[in-house]
């Protein structure tokens, strides 16, 4: 069986299998997404109080310094700010932006940045959008993630590239599909580059969840889930995230299950239910 390192104190030391009675995973809660009433820093305090670790979205319209006072532990945050994979000139802006980023990341003790196949626009659109992804945005992709790859083994961060669906949430976006970004991310081949895996985009886009996570395998940098429809909590929706985290489990995952989902109702009850899911 594999293992994927994680800093967490809920893993299992090596050789030894996950706990029955709680979380098998450590698990992360996004701050962009539950506690909408509340500031950012209030957020991270009160995912971090409830026991979970925390994931954000562009630090640039944060205070870096308020974040690290909150004590939280970060699992994941976005990790350039311009910029994509298909063509040279958007990849040079990414990788100049993910230089940028690196020193936030390493202030905050993240260990884990997420790209997109291209640079999103408030509604999660791309800004330039591809209606077809070709041989050379293909080859451009891969020099790029393995530039990322250096740049983060350099700095003890890795790049995760995350799998997106075109049909409800981020039309226009090259290498959203799971087996694509799988591809580029195994073409890549190196610790410095990993794959985001999002089973919610996976359901809309494609389905089959069990087969897709053991297809992953190693190439998982982190797991992130929502339910469909609605983008809310497990157990509102038609995902068995319970057969999904034992899967996860039975292939020796020991990495992150990172929420990222809208409460349905209230927050903290949403939280639990989240935790619910992933505890065998």
């Amino acid at each position: 069986m594999w293992t994927i390192p994680n800093e967490g104190s809920n893993r299992p030391s090596e050789g030894e299998a996950a706990p029955h009675d709680g979380p098998a995973f450590d698990l992360a809660v996004c701050a962009e997404m539950v506690f909408l009433d509340l500031p950012i820093e209030e957020r991270l305090r009160r995912i971090h109080d409830l026991g979970f670790q925390v994931e954000i979205w562009d630090w640039t319209q944060k205070d870096v310094g308020e974040l690290v006072r909150t004590g939280a532990t970060f699992s994941s945050m976005t990790g350039y700010l311009r910029g994509g994979l298909a063509e040279r000139e958007e990849s040079e802006e990414m990788l100049r932006t993910a230089r940028e980023t690196i020193p936030v990341a390493i202030e905050l003790g993240c260990p884990r940045l997420v790209i997109h196949g291209a640079q999103l626009d408030a509604a999660g659109q791309a800004v330039r959008p591809v209606s077809q992804v070709t041989g050379s945005m293909w080859m451009n992709a891969t020099r790029t993630l393995d530039e990322l790859a250096e740049l983060g083994e350099s700095n003890g961060v890795t790049f995760c590239l995350e799998n997106l669906n075109l049909l409800v949430d981020h039309a226009g976006v090259p290498f959203a599909h799971s087996s694509e970004t799988l591809a580029l991310v195994e073409a890549t081949d190196r610790p410095g580059v990993r794959m985001m895996l999002d089973l919610y985009h996976a359901q809309i886009g494609e389905g089959n969840l069990v087969e897709l996570v053991h297809r992953a395998g190693s190439a998982i940098g982190e797991v992130q889930v929502a339910d469909v429809p609605g983008r809310c909590e497990p157990g509102t929706g038609e995902l068995n995230y319970p057969a999904i985290a034992s899967a996860l489990r039975e292939m020796g995952y020991t990495g992150v299950g990172g929420l990222e989902a809208y409460a349905s109702g209230d927050d903290v009850l949403a939280l639990e239910r989240f935790r619910a899911a992933f505890t065998l």
